[in-house]
């Protein structure tokens, strides 16, 4: 039996994904359920950026509610889940010998792009983490120079997840339950296209090529974590898409399967 896990990209939404009825909590959690169980998790998120990338050895991990403004449960959900030392250390070594310049820490706690995804696809919190930053500013290839750094450890049962979001206009949302807005649309499906056919290069080089890159994402972050994993992935191994939905008429809750 084969031990390779997947890298998967999620959209991770908003901080109320675990306590709302969603048709992307009720993928997630299926998801969890279905997944050959990894040994380990290696998880990126588009809320933890940092000058270089950094990898976290705080062995039990706090909880992070880093917003503002929505329910009170939110302030008492956690997921205690421990660092797996050994693989942060292999992690290091890997990013270190693609040529990357790394660092490390014992005072990163879980963002929420890391625990809302995380609390309902293993909701015992019982497998280790280990977590990864992104390197703010850097370029596209940087992001796939990761992914590919990493990819091995999917062979020894760690599964690769990188949290973001498909599109991330947060000043152009509209009331739940909204038409998806032609700029939106646009993007989302020359991304699926470009995924669907495995034009990495384009994916790469998205903010000269991706129509209306900009309007749908002012900043890269949530979309970086999709280039680590596809980075991650298999030579010539198409990704799949396993989840689409949208909230607040633009956000893309779009999820992918890289092999």
């Amino acid at each position: 039996m084969s031990n390779q896990q997947a890298a998967l990209f999620i959209s991770h939404g908003a901080p109320t994904l675990p306590i709302e009825d969603s048709p992307t909590r009720h993928f997630l959690t299926q998801l969890g359920q279905t997944l050959p169980r990894p040994r380990a998790i290696i998880v990126v998120s588009a809320h933890w950026e940092s000058t270089i990338p950094m990898v976290n050895l705080a062995e039990n991990p706090e909880t992070m509610y880093d917003f503002g403004g929505f329910p009170s449960i939110l302030y008492t959900l956690r997921y205690p889940a421990r660092t797996d030392l050994k693989l942060a250390a292999d992690v290091v070594d890997k990013l270190r010998e693609s040529g990357l310049r790394i660092g490390t820490t014992d005072q990163r706690s879980l963002d929420h792009g890391m625990w809302t995804p995380l609390m309902l696809m293993y909701p015992e919190a019982d497998i280790p983490l280990v977590m990864v930053s992104l390197p703010h500013g850097a370029s596209a290839d940087t992001f796939f120079q990761m992914g590919r750094a990493l990819r091995a450890l999917r062979d020894d049962n760690v599964l690769i997840i990188g949290s973001g979001s498909y599109t991330h206009n947060l000043w152009q949302l509209s009331p739940d339950g909204s038409a998806t807005p032609p700029w939106a649309a646009a993007f989302a499906n020359w991304m699926d296209l470009a995924l669907q056919e495995n034009r990495q290069q384009d994916i790469l080089r998205w903010k000269q090529l991706a129509p209306l890159a900009r309007e749908n994402h002012p900043t890269d972050e949530h979309f970086n974590p999709l280039l680590v994993v596809m980075g991650a992935a298999s030579d010539a191994t198409t990704p799949v898409k396993l989840h689409d939905d949208w909230r607040m008429g633009s956000l893309s809750m779009a999820c992918w399967r890289f092999d």
